[in-house]
């Protein structure tokens, strides 16, 4: 059933589509986050303006330095240490659309721990982009039932894994951290 849904979104996502799946926080909608054309029909789906970023998934944290030039050294420690998941803030964004990337160059990383996740991005072989599942301005969704039918018929695809797991689940810990280790929380 996983490989089997992995499989069919990872043929979306390399079309250029972008696909509504399950995360280890809240569901999220995606793409390959390189391909600008796909990172373009997510903004518009959610009618989100363009100046405010989405986040990328990477499958481990060894990915790290291809999409950010020079990671400090304390990401990886607040990774390792980290209970919940965590999303990191941090300059030097490279290697993904420029839709992505931030006024300042940076973007937001958070290294996935869900099986779909991490299964879909070893195969794509490139990160993921994930925003919450819902219009810009409205409540983020907390399960697939509170998400709006406007995004389920939005998107090229709706993965079919948890989709009747009624737990409450969160949007992750943001922290942005500067070039020299310094770190802030944006969203705790």
């Amino acid at each position: 059933m996983l490989r089997d849904e992995v499989a069919k979104a990872l043929k979306v996502v390399q079309d250029g589509g972008i696909i509504l799946y399950p995360t280890d926080t809240i569901w999220g909608i995606g793409c390959d986050a390189t391909n600008t054309e796909a990172v373009k029909k997510i903004y518009n789906l959610k009618q989100r303006d363009e100046a405010k970023s989405m986040i990328i998934l990477l499958d481990t944290e060894n990915r790290l330095e291809s999409y950010i030039k020079e990671v400090p050294a304390i990401a990886y420690e607040l990774i390792e240490f980290a209970e919940n998941p965590l999303t990191l803030v941090m300059p030097g964004a490279r290697n993904i659309s420029p839709a992505l990337i931030a006024e300042d160059g940076s973007v937001g990383v958070r290294v996935a721990k869900h099986d779909f996740c991490q299964q879909l991005i070893q195969r794509l072989r490139k990160p993921l982009v994930s925003t919450s599942a819902n219009i810009s301005g409205k409540p983020s969704p907390q399960n697939f039932r509170q998400i709006d039918s406007d995004i389920i018929d939005g998107v090229d695809y709706v993965v079919d894994i948890e989709q009747y797991n009624t737990d409450v689940k969160k949007p992750s810990t943001i922290i942005s951290l500067g070039p020299d280790g310094s770190f802030k929380f944006l969203r705790r």
